[in-house]
């Protein structure tokens, strides 16, 4: 793209506006642009490309995803950032659109009527999981948004790739493996963020596969759900109250004194699949 608008630093647009990052609201700004242009880098071209964002703040990430050519619907519940969003979107004719709102609470093919998006964004911690799993459920598949490249807590990263047998490996793992294929694609320092959290982070980048034949989501969720929620136990004590589930594991000939952190996404999908024909 050429003619980029010549922006203001990022530090002088917050100071400008005397915004400062809200623990309330899970708030850790970015400044480095260098950065924000690589982690605007991770999905691809963005060129033409509808783009979600949600928690934008001031606009780092924002501005970098324009830069890229991307038309942004941004979604910041934050009053206080309206003002300088609105000063981008200026910069950037016709290719920001800001809503104010709590983006748990909107839909997101709601916002692109019959268009394909990429889901980009610097979650705010507090409502990342919850964002992400409501992105990742659900029967129809595949969905709409072309990719996931978000921000995390590095422990909460961990856990979305983590393989069978690992300690991170759980419910979260398989909600993301089973139809699609997430990375780590960059992992980010606490000193790059104001103010510096008190862990690490990492960008995911979770692209859809598959869907598994004969497979109900909402099953796989409740089997996973009573396989994990008492992981330490063995599953034929866990899968107990789950009408089929240990006939399941006998047809499938997995071993009922087995741990669910050691069955494979895999066999979940198996487990999943039986019970969803049942």
């Amino acid at each position: 793209m050429t003619d980029l608008p010549d922006l203001p630093p990022l530090r002088e647009v917050i100071n400008a506006h005397g915004l400062f990052a809200s623990k309330a609201l899970g708030q850790n700004f970015l400044f480095d642009e260098q950065l924000l242009g690589r982690i605007a880098a991770i999905p691809g071209r963005l060129r033409d490309t509808n783009v979600l964002e949600v928690g934008p703040g001031p606009g780092g990430l924002t501005r970098a995803a324009l830069r890229a050519g991307a038309r942004v619907t941004a979604i910041e519940m934050d009053k206080r950032c309206m003002a300088p969003l609105g000063d981008l979107a200026a910069a950037f004719p016709g290719q920001l659109t800001v809503i104010e709102g709590d983006a748990t609470k909107v839909p997101a093919d709601s916002l692109f009527p019959g268009e394909p998006y990429a889901i980009l964004a610097n979650l705010p911690y507090n409502v990342g999981t919850q964002l992400f799993t409501g992105w990742m459920g659900g029967e129809a598949w595949p969905p709409r948004w072309s990719s996931l490249t978000l921000m995390f807590q590095l422990e909460v990263a961990e856990r979305i790739v983590a393989a069978p047998g690992s300690d991170a490996y759980g419910r979260l793992a398989v909600l993301a493996q089973w139809r699609a294929t997430p990375k780590i694609a960059l992992k980010v320092h606490r000193s790059a963020f104001t103010p510096p959290p008190k862990v690490m982070s990492a960008m995911v980048h979770v692209v859809p596969g598959e869907m598994p034949e004969g497979v109900s989501a909402r099953v796989l969720e409740r089997v996973t759900e009573a396989a994990f929620g008492q992981r330490r136990k063995m599953l034929r004590q866990s899968l107990k109250g789950m009408p089929g589930a240990l006939a399941a594991l006998e047809a499938l000939e997995i071993d009922p004194a087995r741990r669910a952190e050691t069955l494979s996404v895999a066999e979940f999908v198996a487990i999943a699949r039986i019970l969803t024909a049942a």
